[in-house]
């Protein structure tokens, strides 16, 4: 049975840790690394990319990955990370699952203490015995203990970035494998939430038993947990609950809008449904004994008195009383967007060359693309020094005299210092079409010390755009400790734009902070922090983050074209 991206990818993130473990190589580490995150950002199965027989041409694979790659689509399994799984004890790389834990302190703690368990870590760090080992300390013990406590949040639920292409993976599959009218997955992956519970995925179809048979025999399940003509239920490979319900075609409508939820939006339709002597559920709209809705999620609404409410903003958050005031948003579309500002090429820590990125670019339609590589302060990444950012600029101007259909903007993502000032002299930072500023260390800085930090960069004429601004990870590492009041109103004052990363591991701006942002006049920008030419399609996350924080495109700089963008950089 075939293998998935998100598959193949969680194996080489696995062998990266194991060999974090072993002390490896960082080049060696960051290989497998580079693999996985290319894998999972694929837009086209990984295994119709090696049957084809164009594994080595995709940027990060050579040929010791493609072979493994290989061999896992061949067997289902790979040799080398068994062998790795053999030689480290399975508790250690268990405990490289809290956050704060890295393979160093899984080693030590393993070595000197015996742990091989998240809970036996839990205890020995409650009890004070993690401080006086070699390196450690209360502060040590203390981060420890809040990492366990952010995996105990995430750890039955699953993030959007993983949860969404695995969907779509198994919806294609059922439209291959059974008879299906239509198919549409529900549930809080619907409404884009950033971390997802479990899966809901909705049929229609006459012949309901064999997509049961299609889904149970599919090659994620690791076990069927309920199965029947009109609902099974299975736990995936990955540990995460999927449901399929197959419904009739005059209640699609209803079951769709039902099952997307939210919860606490439905109770408020249903208390308005009571209100008018009707009945709702997910078999559809009722007076008394006879239907009249449910074919279509709109007939739902509007049975109520409501237009449509786009499944993005389901939340109970104001939308239906805004729906029922016929107030709400005109949401942004992936269409509206006319450039992606925040891409990384060779130049820095990218896979591909400027050209290649923009020609790129130029196939989704935009009208320009912002080449943001990374300054000399972020090593690990190969920043740009000075003299390499004006270079780069002079190679941007050449490649604009010979292209058509797509203008390369040059721009940079010059670190943010501990201190509030950049790494790279303003000068040379002036003669850019635009600079986005970034917090890239010290991220446990004291909240007033870091809100600080980052005014003082958006007090910067030349900072067009800050940068992932609280620096989270989804169930990796906690936002930075910022006041966002203060972050929102100086780069209102200040005339900042603030990014909505769109890598699905940041979605930063989060939605909340984006409907407060919008609230005070803000604008946004939505960038991909593409590393990849796939990476660019990371965007549709960031579009849906700006729709559930209620952004229309006006609140969005590049949705504007390309001279009417220059005008805003120029304004500070």
């Amino acid at each position: 049975m075939p293998m998935s991206n998100a598959q193949i990818a969680q194996v080489f993130y696995r062998i990266a840790e194991l060999l974090q473990i072993k002390g490896e190589n960082p080049y060696r580490i960051r290989a497998y690394e580079k693999a996985a995150l290319v894998i999972e950002s694929l837009t086209e199965p990984i295994e119709k990319i090696y049957r084809e027989g164009r594994l080595t041409e995709i940027p990060g694979i050579g040929q010791s990955i493609a072979e493994k790659i290989s061999e896992l689509i061949e067997t289902g399994k790979l040799s080398y990370l068994e062998e790795l799984e053999a030689s480290i004890p399975a508790g250690v790389v268990e405990l490289l699952k809290v956050p704060e834990v890295g393979p160093k302190t899984a080693w030590l703690v393993y070595k000197e203490l015996g742990i091989k368990s998240i809970e036996e870590l839990e205890e020995a760090a409650r009890a004070g015995k993690l401080r006086n080992l070699p390196g450690m300390g209360p502060k040590s013990e203390e981060n420890i203990l809040k990492g366990i406590e952010r995996l105990k949040r995430f750890s039955e639920r699953v993030p959007l970035g993983i949860a969404l292409p695995f969907a779509r993976q198994v919806v294609e599959w059922l439209k291959e494998r059974a008879p299906i009218d239509k198919i549409e997955p529900a549930g809080s992956l619907r409404r884009w939430k950033e971390t997802i519970g479990d899966i809901d995925i909705l049929v229609t179809s006459t012949e309901p038993m064999q997509v049961m048979d299609a889904f149970v025999s599919l090659p994620i399940v690791r076990e069927v947990l309920a199965k029947g003509e009109t609902k099974t239920s299975v736990v995936t490979e990955m540990g995460i609950q999927m449901d399929v319900r197959v419904v009739e075609p005059d209640c699609f409508g209803a079951a769709l809008q039902y099952f997307t939820g939210s919860k606490d939006h439905n109770i408020h339709l249903r208390r308005i449904a009571q209100d008018m002597g009707l009945k709702i559920s997910e078999y559809g709209v009722f007076r008394g004994d006879e239907k009249i809705a449910g074919v279509t999620e709109e007939e739902v609404y509007n049975s109520l008195g409501l237009p449509f409410i786009p499944p993005e903003l389901r939340e109970d958050r104001g939308e239906i009383e805004a729906a029922a005031e016929g107030k709400l948003p005109h949401l942004i579309e992936l269409k509206d967007l006319k450039g992606d500002l925040h891409v990384h090429t060779k130049h820095s820590d990218g896979n591909f060359t400027i050209e290649e990125m923009a020609l790129a670019a130029k196939q989704l339609g935009y009208e320009y693309i912002g080449i943001a590589d990374h300054t000399k302060g972020l090593g690990v990444a190969a920043g740009q020094d000075e003299q390499e950012i004006l270079q780069q600029k002079e190679e941007i101007e050449r490649l604009n005299e010979k292209m058509e259909g797509i203008t390369i903007l040059a721009g940079v993502e010059v670190n943010i210092r501990m201190d509030g000032t950049l790494d790279i002299d303003e000068e040379v930072l002036d003669q850019l079409d635009f600079v986005i500023a970034s917090v890239h260390s010290a991220f446990k800085q004291p909240k007033e010390v870091m809100t600080e930090r980052i005014c003082q960069a958006m007090e910067r004429e030349v900072v067009d755009i800050i940068g992932h601004p609280t620096g989270r990870l989804i169930g990796k590492r906690d936002a930075y400790e910022v006041d966002t009041e203060i972050l929102l109103d100086t780069a209102v004052r200040t005339k900042t734009i603030l990014e909505i990363n769109a890598f699905p591991d940041r979605l930063d701006l989060p939605d909340t902070l984006c409907r407060a942002g919008k609230g005070k006049g803000l604008k946004f920008a939505i960038n991909t922090d593409a590393h990849s030419i796939d990476q660019l399609n990371l965007i549709e996350y960031g579009v849906a983050t700006a729709r559930r924080g209620w952004l229309e495109k006006e609140d969005v700089v590049n949705c504007l074209p390309l001279e009417e963008l220059l005008k805003v950089f120029r304004r500070k």
